[in-house]
């Protein structure tokens, strides 16, 4: 599970050779650091943990200040781990580029956190379609669920039912997208197609 944290900056447009036009996510990947590297026979599995981000002291917890000065390294805002990381002899206190891990051309898979949107009903929530503004003098039907539930028998509503309820703020997967390009430079990197969660929000990348 090779792979690295970034931030969604937002999309763009790019063209290939053949002058299609590829829509792209854009990530900002600052070099991650290791802050902690786990093996089978201390552990019982074998991962690297990353920290990304940079963050003041005063905002660290006492346990975190330790276990980044264990590390050597300065507090960041947030831990990842990868288990069975695919890259050979990291140490402890070191930085993995962009370019270490990724390359274009490479199938990813992309976890972020969808946006939240609240309590939403079944129309938006799950596509009901509504009753058309067709009502028959009915009072603010027009988005309602309908009927949810059965007679004397079994006289219940089913688990799973589709209605209202929260929408989003949920962990999200879009798998096997294609890196397009890569900006070491600039620490950049571009993926088609879009990704969960707003700007500015981290995501994990892993090679497919």
């Amino acid at each position: 599970m090779t792979g690295l944290i970034g931030k969604k900056l937002g999309m763009t447009s790019v063209f290939n050779e053949d002058g299609d036009q590829i829509p792209c996510t854009v990530f900002e990947i600052e070099p991650c650091v290791v802050t902690q590297v786990k093996n089978v026979e201390k552990d019982g599995y074998a991962s690297v943990q990353f920290g990304y981000g940079d963050r003041k002291s005063k905002r660290v917890t006492n346990a975190l200040k330790g276990h980044f000065r264990a590390a050597g390294v300065d507090p960041r805002v947030g831990l990842a781990e990868f288990r069975d990381f695919g890259m050979e002899d990291v140490e402890l206190g070191a930085e993995v580029r962009l370019e270490d891990v990724f390359a274009s051309g490479d199938k990813v898979h992309v976890t972020g956190k969808s946006k939240g949107k609240g309590f939403q009903g079944v129309v938006r929530r799950h596509g009901f379609s509504g009753v058309g503004m067709v009502t028959h003098g009915q009072h603010n039907r027009q988005r309602a669920p309908g009927s949810i539930g059965q007679s004397s028998d079994p006289s219940r509503v089913f688990k799973g039912t589709r209605m209202g309820g929260r929408m989003g703020n949920a962990q999200v997967t879009t798998r096997n997208l294609r890196v397009v390009a890569l900006y070491p430079e600039n620490n950049l990197l571009l993926i088609r197609g879009g990704v969960p969660g707003p700007k500015n929000g981290y995501v994990r990348i892993v090679k497919a």
